[in-house]
Parts: structure tokens; C-alpha cells; sequence
């Protein structure tokens, strides 16, 4: 359902559903990391196939975020987010009965291929309802689901573990189910104009004529490339490396998620502030890499210091929510959803990626090495970032409309 108008109540219910589907898709996505441990010393997978098994619901939302994406531009968010939960839920139910690994794997990617369609139809919620002087903090407010699902995992998936892998396989299914319920009750669809009523600017190709788009996918791509690193193997590390119990290890997943759910609103609330996305986001860049060198060095060098580097560096590593809240509004009402779908994908591509690639590193050249290699990534993306980029000529229906109602 569209309307043309919402109250400040209503707005932020929108964003708190927003959320809560965010963070449900979450701890399905990111959960088969916290399943490692149990697995290299059950099972005795190495570190590689286990990254590759942990990667799997990644690698299925990247086959599917542009088809996500252009049903978003077709049918809303409503919809979408409700269908793809669903679907989320009813594969992680077939993937914690599975008998076989392959049989498990398979239900991974397809629980990862339905659970892309909440990525982007939150992240267009969120924009839809609130106006541009308060879209930052409200898209960071909207990122911590990430961390506080990745929280949530840490602490209750490898507990459950100790029961069998179906049982915790089954938490995040049962989140996603009550979250598609949620979702199909509770969601309204942004204001957003007819296709009817598209002129030519509006309804234009915004990667047609300027490459800025493009430079804002590349640099989260890059940015990316640590956050996989660091969580899929944070608990391994802490357990088999620094020698922590399962519940020491979880508590500080969980205590770096939650410094990194308070970052994120911060830096909305930074950019709201300075009325610019993109510079705080080079700042982070640099950031992200210096943490990542710090880890690098303390760990080589067996000090103490590196626990704390590697908690500080898993709430810092990942994606702030400040490019989402800088593309719909360059994109357009008509092109929002393939575009948010295409920056989710090149992100997802390197969470895919990562942990097996990383993992082959950790085991023959250590971890230490691996980190310092993760910091070049951030670096990388420096250039990229596109400063001083002005919003799309023609603002979007969703905006002015949210803008004038606001409270």
C-alpha cells in the first residue's frame, strides 16, 4: 500500500521494522561463521572450507539482488521483504534437517538467494520515509541490524552448537519466519510516483553520462573485503589462537558488535551533520586501514594488545550505511532498486569471496599476514570515493514527500 503521507510515529515503526528484518536476514547470512570452530575440531574442516561454507549465503545473494531489485522497482517493498523472508526461513528449516553437507550447502545458497531481497528493500524503506536532513542517521540506525545480528549469532549460535548444528541452524530460521510475519503485517510502502507519471530525467539511466555510481560501488566493494575476514574467523581465532572459551570468545563478537551498531549511528549522525556522506567515508577508509595494520603488527608480535585490535577492528570493518543513504537519491525513484541491488552485489561478492580465499591465506602464511593484506583494500578505496558528488538533478516523489510531512 502507498500513501502520501506518514506520521513521525509511523516513520520510525517503518524504520524499527526496517531494522528488526535486517537483523533476522543477518544472523542467517553471517551465522554459519560462528559454526567453525565446532567444525575444525568435530569434523576437521580446515579454515578454507569452512570460510567457503560460512561464504555460501553470500554467494546466493549475489545471484539473485538484481532480480530482487527490479521486482522492488515494480511491486514495493512490501512485497518483497515479506515473499523473500519467508523463503529465507523455509530454506534455513530445510538446511537444519539436512542430512548431508552438500544437502546443507545447497539450502545455504538458497536461503542466501531469498534473503537478498531484505538487503535492498529495507535499505529503500528506510530512504522512502525519511527526509534527506535525517537519512543518514536514520540509514546508520538501520545498518546496526548487521552488527547486532552478527552480536546475536555469535552468542547463541555456537551454544546451540553444542546441541547439533541443527539446532542452531534453526534459530535463524525461526527469526526469519516471525520477521516475514512482521513484515507482510506491518510495512508500508513508501510514497513513489506512477510510471505513468516518469519524465525523461527522472526515469534516465543514472549510470549513463557519469561514472559516480560506479566509483561509490568500487569504493564499498574495497571497504568490504575486511569485514568477511575478520568475522568469519574472529571466533576461531579468539578460541584457537588466543586460547578462549566459547563464552569468552561469543561476549567479545557480541561487545565489538555492539560498538559497531553505536558507530554506524554515528557516523549518520556525522554526515547529517557536515551535509556530506562521502567525506566521512574516506575518513573511515583510512581508519579501517590503520586498524587493520595495528592488528596485523600486535598479533605477529603475540601481544595482548591484538585482542583488543581484533575487537576493535570487527566493529569497525564493514559497510557505515552512508553509501545506501547516497544512492537512491542519485539514482531515482525508477532506478533505486537496481542500483541499491548492484552495490549489494558487489559487496556480497566479497563477503563471498573472502573467507575461503583468506582462509587458504591464514593457513599458509598466518594470520598476521592475511590482516596486513586486508588493510591494502581500504587504501584502495580512497580514490574512489567520489567528494563533493551533488544528489541527481531531479529529486525523487519519496523525498519531497516525506520532506513535507515531517513532524
Amino acid at each position: 500500500m502507498s500513501t502520501g503521507s506518514i506520521s513521525t510515529a509511523g516513520r520510525w515503526a517503518m524504520l524499527a521494522v526496517s531494522l528488526g528484518a535486517t537483523l533476522c536476514a543477518n544472523v542467517f547470512i553471517n551465522g554459519v561463521a560462528f559454526l567453525i570452530p565446532m567444525l575444525h575440531t568435530r569434523h576437521g574442516t580446515s579454515l578454507a572450507e569452512g570460510g567457503l561454507l560460512a561464504s555460501l549465503p553470500s554467494l546466493g545473494m549475489v545471484l539473485t539482488l538484481f532480480a530482487w531489485g527490479y521486482l522492488l522497482d515494480r511491486v514495493g517493498e512490501r512485497i518483497v521483504l515479506s515473499a523473500g523472508l519467508a523463503l529465507t526461513a523455509a530454506a534455513g528449516f530445510a538446511a537444519a534437517h539436512a542430512h548431508s553437507t552438500l544437502t546443507m550447502a545447497t539450502f545455504l545458497v538458497l536461503g542466501g538467494m531469498a534473503a537478498a531481497s531484505s538487503i535492498t528493500a529495507c535499505g529503500r524503506l528506510v530512504i522512502g520515509w525519511f527526509p534527506p536532513h535525517r537519512r543518514a542517521l536514520a540509514m546508520g540506525i538501520r545498518q546496526t541490524a548487521q552488527p547486532l545480528g552478527i552480536g546475536l549469532a555469535a552468542l547463541v549460535i555456537p551454544e546451540l552448537a553444542k546441541r547439533g548444528f541443527s539446532a542452531a541452524l534453526l534459530f535463524p530460521a525461526v527469526l526469519c519466519a516471525v520477521a516475514a510475519v512482521v513484515s507482510a503485517l506491518g510495512v508500508r510502502n513508501p510514497p513513489r510516483p506512477a510510471q505513468s507519471e516518469a519524465t525523461d530525467r527522472k526515469s534516465a539511466n543514472p549510470y549513463r553520462g557519469t561514472a559516480v555510481l560506479w566509483r561509490i560501488h568500487i569504493a564499498s566493494a574495497l571497504l568490504m573485503v575486511p569485514q568477511p575476514v575478520v568475522l568469519t574467523f574472529m571466533l576461531a581465532w579468539f578460541m584457537m589462537d588466543r586460547g578462549l572459551s566459547v563464552g569468552w570468545a561469543g561476549a567479545l563478537v557480541g561487545f565489538s558488535q555492539l560498538l559497531g551498531a553505536a558507530g554506524r549511528i554515528a557516523a549518520g549522525r556525522w554526515a547529517d551533520h557536515v551535509g556530506s556522506r562521502m567525506r566521512p567515508l574516506r575518513i573511515l577508509a583510512v581508519a579501517t586501514a590503520a586498524v587493520m595494520l595495528v592488528l596485523a603488527v600486535t598479533d605477529h608480535l603475540d601481544w595482548p594488545l591484538a585482542v583488543p585490535a581484533m575487537t576493535v577492528a570487527a566493529a569497525l570493518t564493514g559497510d557505515s550505511g552512508l553509501p545506501f543513504t547516497t544512492i537512491p537519491e542519485l539514482a531515482g525513484p525508477f532506478w533505486s532498486g537496481r542500483a541499491l541491488s548492484t552495490q549489494n552485489a558487489l559487496e556480497r561478492l566479497m563477503v563471498a569471496l573472502g573467507p575461503p580465499a583468506f582462509g587458504a591465506l591464514i593457513a599458509t602464511a598466518g594470520y598476521p599476514v592475511a590482516f596486513a593484506t586486508c588493510a591494502v583494500f581500504p587504501l584502495a578505496a580512497v580514490p574512489f570515493v567520489p567528494v563533493g558528488t551533488p544528489p541527481r538533478t531531479t529529486p525523487d516523489a519519496t523525498a519531497e514527500k516525506a520532506a513535507a510531512v515531517e513532524s
